[in-house]
């Protein structure tokens, strides 16, 4: 990311990840027709909240985290010509894990 920017206490700022072109019995959906993606990958994060004793709480995700978020999450901000999602860490619904979590190979087998 060209700009440097700093989200503020527990917000994050995202880049969709875009899936490769979907197809579905054959037939091409065009870009207009195709849902945005709700993944992505976090770009940079706030310090987190202050508790009621004016502690900070670190956020549970980093930069670098590939993420699910929600279809309608989120406020799009544009820096530098580039598309990015701003949104609070609770509107984020989970870590993907790296491909070795998710390589589905189960103890015992």
């Amino acid at each position: 990311m060209a700009t440097n920017i700093k989200p503020l206490h527990d917000r994050v700022i995202l880049k969709r990840i875009e899936e490769g072109e979907q197809v579905r019995g054959g037939i091409i959906i065009p870009d207009t027709a195709k849902e945005k993606p709700q993944e992505g990958e976090v770009i940079a994060v706030g310090e987190g909240k202050r508790n009621d004793d004016g502690e900070r709480i670190p956020l549970d995700v980093k930069a670098g985290d590939r993420v699910l978020f929600g279809k309608y999450s989120g406020s799009e901000i544009k820096l530098d010509g580039e598309e990015y999602l701003i949104m609070r860490e609770d509107e984020i619904l989970g870590v993907i894990e790296r491909a070795g979590a998710a390589s589905g190979k189960k103890g015992g087998k």
